[in-house]
């Protein structure tokens, strides 16, 4: 059966967003250019993209819910269904999961009591885990994000130890980038909003110095060195620059560790 209209958002709300989405749209040459920030918008209205948050979207900027629905479904960053107020992601792509991502992600399952379908937001309604792919942060590999800001070099111990603390309220502080806010908030700034959290915007991060290598080689500048520590033998002399990656400063969730052997690899097939 065809669904109802959606429902309309109540008289306040309704004018309060039509008055952000008309400064959003001002800042396009073509209307439906702001599509992608409208979205983020009525996402941070109810944490998710709704049916309704969508038709607001269509009739503001004359498009049909067809057109609105294909790009919302389109994105991973739009959620389609209630979600947490931290969205923790755990990369899993395939350096973060050789360096320990796949064990992040199963022990986080655990530890919140939360499935890969469905039930993948805890009861209390603060995490929801999720699945990411990659980051663009594999010097820092294992990778978890927390509502997109970056949280490098995890274990599985690390980790719960975040979500815990998230859950509690408890100050979190990423590697780099701004202080933690929660979904909703996100979601306002990703439509164009200024962040008006005292020392937010001041509180940003660039890559580390594993990122930075290439850069200082093109510009003719003395390469900083190695600090690998051998798998035979003591550390180096050389003092590790601050914030290493895990290629750097091996972790102890390395699959590739002999300490931590990942076991026998099965022939294709068997």
């Amino acid at each position: 059966m065809p669904q109802l209209p959606a429902p309309d958002y109540p008289a306040d709300v309704r004018a309060r967003l039509e008055t952000d989405a008309k400064d959003v749209i001002a800042r396009y040459p073509d209307s439906r250019s702001a599509l992608l920030p409208l979205l983020h918008l009525v996402q941070s209205e109810e944490g998710h993209v709704t049916r309704t948050g969508m038709q607001f979207c269509a009739d503001v900027l004359g498009l049909t819910t067809a057109e609105v629905t294909a790009v919302a479904t389109f994105y991973t960053m739009y959620r389609r269904k209630p979600s947490g107020d931290y969205q923790v992601g755990v990369c899993t792509n395939t350096l973060c999961a050789v360096m320990g991502g796949d064990a992040i992600y199963d022990e986080l399952k655990q530890h919140l009591g939360v499935g890969d379908h469905g039930a993948d937001t805890t009861a209390d309604g603060k995490i929801t885990l999720e699945h990411i792919e990659c980051n663009a942060a594999c010097d820092f590999a294992p990778v978890v994000m927390v509502n997109w800001e970056f949280f490098d070099n995890q274990t599985p111990d690390s980790a719960k130890r975040l979500v815990d603390d998230l859950r509690a309220g408890a100050p979190v502080a990423p590697t780099r980038g701004a202080p933690i806010c929660t979904f909703k908030e996100t979601a306002r700034i990703l439509a164009g909003f200024p962040d008006e959290r005292p020392g937010a915007v001041e509180a940003t991060g660039g890559a580390g110095p594993a990122s930075l290598i290439g850069l200082r080689l093109a510009k003719g500048e003395t390469a900083q060195p190695r600090v690998v520590h051998p798998r035979t033998g003591g550390p180096q002399d050389e003092t590790p620059p601050e914030h290493l990656s895990s290629h750097d400063a091996p972790q102890q969730t390395s699959a590739s560790d002999p300490a931590h052997p990942a076991g026998p690899t099965a022939e294709e097939g068997e």
